[in-house]
C-alpha cells in the first residue's frame, strides 16, 4: 500500500464540521462525518436582533476531534497509517483576536465568555459603520485599493471587523497582538504554530477579504489603515508579507493533535481556504462557469485565466484575486447575503404560534412541521400558475452582498391580497433570491466576462428542484447539479491530495477524484417573457429600496 494515499477533507460550517477521508488514486469515500458545534446550536454568544453571530473556538476544535475520529473509526489500521494530509475549508471573513502566540482570546480564562474575543462569523454585521469609513477613506483614495474587492469594502469582511471590536472591547484590544482568519488558524493550530509571526495567511482570505493584491506587493500602505484609523495601522504591519495557496503545506501534524485525533505526525497539514473556494474546487469548478454555494446564504465563483482578466475590473463583487480558488487563474467571487436563511425565516414566522405553548401536543406539532413544512411549501409553489400579478418579493433579508454590498438594505414582500396564500409568498421568495442571482451574474457579464455555464452545489441543490428549475429559467442557463452534497469537504480532500504529491494540480486531482454532475436541470424557454417582465419590477423595486427619493419615478 502506497504510504500517503489516503487523505482527509475537513470543512468547517456555519452549524458543523463534516470530514471525509477518501482514496486519492481511486476516488473512493472511504468514511464521512458531520459533528454539530455544541455551544452554537445553544443558540451561546449571538444577538441576531443586533446582527450578533460569534462562535466559541472550542466548538471547532471539539467538533474537528469528533469528526475526524469518526471517520477513522471506519477504516482499517492500515488506512489510519497511510493518510498523507489533512486539508480544511472555513467560511469567511470569520477572524478572531489572538495573542502572541497565536492564542484565540476566548482560550484564556479572562476572555472564555467574551463574545469579542471569539472568531466573528461570516454573517456578523455589527461593523457597518466600520465598513462604512473604511469605504468613504477608499473612494478618496486614488491608489484603487478597493478596485480588486469590487470597489465596495463589506461589513463581513477583516478589517471592518477588526475595527470593530477594537473599539468596543478595550480588554480585547489591549490583549489581541493581530487578527487571525479561521482558515489561517486552524493549520497554525494544528501544527503546534507558538510564534503567530510564523503564521502562514491564506490567498483567498487574504486576497477577498483583506485587501492583499500583488500589485501594491501585499496589503495597501499602512498611511491608508492610518487614515480610516491609526490603530488599523498597528494590525497592518503585524499582518506579514507572504500569503500562500491551499496547495501549499502549513507543516506536519504536531504531536498533541497526533494524538487527539489519532493520526500520525508524518501527516501533512494543508494551508486553508474559503469554505465556498474549496466547494468550488469539489464541484469541479470550470473556467467561464459560474459556481454557486447554496445554502444559509450564497456564494458563487469564477475561474478565469488570468490574460482575459488584464484591465478587467468588476464593481460590487466580493473580488477578483490571482490564484485564489484555484492557483494560476484568477479567482472571482460574489454571493448573496441570504439564500436559504430568507426561507428558514418564513418557515419560523408560520410556525410561530407552536412555540407558544409548551404543551406536549404544541412541541409534537412543531417537531412535524419544523421538518415537514418546507417540503411542502416547495410541493404546493410548484403547482401554483404564473402571473404577472402575484406577490414579488426583494431578497436583502439580510442586507445585500453583491452586486453593491449594502449590509443596511431590506427585504420586502408586495402584491399580496386577501387570498394571497403562504405558498404564494414562498415562491416569491424563491424567485426573488433567484433575481438576486441573475443581478450578479448580469454584473459579471456586463463586463466582458461571458458566463458559460452554471454549477450548483450545496443543501438547497439538492433538496429544492423547484428553487433549481426556477434559477434554471431566470438565468436562462441550464443549472449542473453537483452529485454529492458534501463537495467542501470533497474539495479539501481534493487539496490535500495535491498536499500529499499524490497530483501535481488541484485541477488533476478533481479530474480523478470528482463525482460528476447529479442531474442537470435545463431552462424552459416558455417561460423566458415571463420572468424576463418579473425580473424588471425586481430591479425597479430594487431601486426604490436603494434610493427612496426616487419612488416618484418608479
Amino acid at each position: 500500500m502506497r504510504k500517503n494515499k489516503y487523505v482527509i477533507g475537513v470543512d468547517f460550517g456555519t452549524d458543523s464540521v463534516r470530514a471525509m477521508l477518501m482514496d486519492t488514486v481511486t476516488g473512493k469515500i472511504l468514511s464521512s462525518s458531520i459533528c454539530p458545534y455544541e455551544r452554537w446550536h445553544k443558540g451561546l454568544y449571538c444577538d441576531a436582533g443586533n446582527s450578533q453571530f460569534r462562535q466559541h473556538p472550542l466548538d471547532y476544535m471539539e467538533g474537528l476531534t469528533s469528526a475526524v475520529q469518526i471517520c477513522l473509526q471506519a477504516v482499517d489500521q492500515e488506512v489510519r497509517q497511510s493518510i498523507g494530509a489533512l486539508s480544511m475549508a472555513m467560511t469567511g471573513s470569520t477572524p478572531v483576536a489572538v495573542d502572541k502566540q497565536g492564542t484565540a482570546l476566548a482560550l484564556l480564562e479572562p476572555f472564555s465568555e467574551n463574545p469579542n474575543a471569539m472568531f466573528v462569523l461570516w454573517k456578523d454585521h455589527t461593523a457597518i459603520r466600520e465598513a462604512a469609513e473604511i469605504n468613504a477613506i477608499g473612494k478618496k483614495d486614488n491608489r484603487g485599493y478597493l478596485k480588486y474587492v469590487g470597489g465596495i469594502y463589506s461589513s463581513e469582511w477583516y478589517w471592518a471587523k477588526l475595527l470593530h471590536i477594537l473599539r468596543v472591547d478595550s480588554e480585547v484590544k489591549q490583549a489581541c497582538y493581530t487578527w487571525v482568519e479561521h482558515s489561517d488558524w486552524m493549520p497554525f493550530l494544528l501544527t503546534g504554530g507558538n510564534d503567530v509571526k510564523q503564521l502562514k495567511r491564506n490567498v483567498c482570505a487574504a486576497g477577498h477579504k483583506a485587501l492583499w493584491s500583488p500589485v501594491f506587493d501585499g496589503l495597501p500602505n499602512i498611511d491608508f489603515f492610518n487614515t480610516i484609523d491609526p490603530m488599523l495601522g498597528i494590525y497592518a504591519k503585524r499582518f506579514g508579507d507572504r500569503v500562500y495557496t491551499a496547495v501549499d503545506s502549513a507543516g506536519f501534524l504536531c504531536p498533541e493533535w497526533a494524538e487527539r485525533l489519532g493520526l500520525s505526525t508524518d501527516v501533512q497539514i494543508g494551508i486553508g481556504s474559503i469554505d465556498a473556494h474549496v466547494g468550488a474546487v469539489g464541484g469541479e469548478i470550470k473556467p467561464y462557469y459560474i459556481s454557486k454555494v447554496i445554502g444559509t446564504s450564497t456564494c458563487d465563483m469564477m475561474v478565469v485565466p488570468k490574460a482575459k482578466m488584464h484591465g478587467v475590473f468588476v464593481e460590487g463583487i466580493c473580488g477578483q484575486v490571482e490564484d485564489s480558488i484555484i492557483p494560476g487563474m484568477v479567482g472571482l467571487e460574489a454571493g448573496q447575503s441570504a439564500f436559504g436563511d430568507v426561507f428558514s425565516w418564513f418557515k419560523d414566522l408560520l410556525l410561530w404560534p407552536t412555540k407558544l405553548s409548551s404543551t406536549a401536543d404544541f412541541s409534537r406539532l412543531y417537531e412535524h412541521l419544523e421538518g415537514e413544512l418546507l417540503k411542502e411549501l416547495n410541493h404546493s409553489a410548484k403547482e401554483l400558475p404564473l402571473h404577472k400579478d402575484s406577490p414579488f418579493a426583494l431578497d436583502w433579508f439580510n442586507g445585500r452582498r453583491t452586486p453593491d454590498a449594502n449590509p443596511t438594505l431590506k427585504g420586502l414582500i408586495g402584491g399580496l391580497s386577501l387570498g394571497t396564500t403562504a405558498p404564494a409568498i414562498f415562491s416569491a421568495l424563491v424567485e426573488a433570491t433567484c433575481f438576486g442571482s441573475r443581478a450578479i451574474m448580469e454584473r459579471i457579464e456586463n463586463e466582458g466576462i461571458k458566463v458559460e455555464g452554471i454549477q450548483a452545489i450545496g443543501g438547497i441543490a439538492n433538496k429544492s428542484p423547484f428553487a433549481m428549475q426556477m434559477m434554471a429559467d431566470i438565468l436562462n442557463r441550464p443549472i449542473h447539479i453537483a452529485a454529492t452534497e458534501q463537495v467542501c469537504a470533497l474539495g479539501a480532500c481534493m487539496f490535500a491530495a495535491v498536499v500529499s504529491n499524490n497530483y501535481d494540480t488541484v485541477e488533476e486531482a478533481a479530474a480523478r477524484m470528482g463525482k460528476g454532475d447529479k442531474e442537470i436541470v435545463w431552462p424552459r424557454s416558455e417561460y423566458k417573457a415571463y420572468f424576463d417582465h418579473r425580473y424588471a419590477q425586481y430591479l425597479r423595486y430594487g431601486k426604490l429600496q436603494n434610493n427612496p427619493d426616487e419612488k416618484a419615478q418608479i
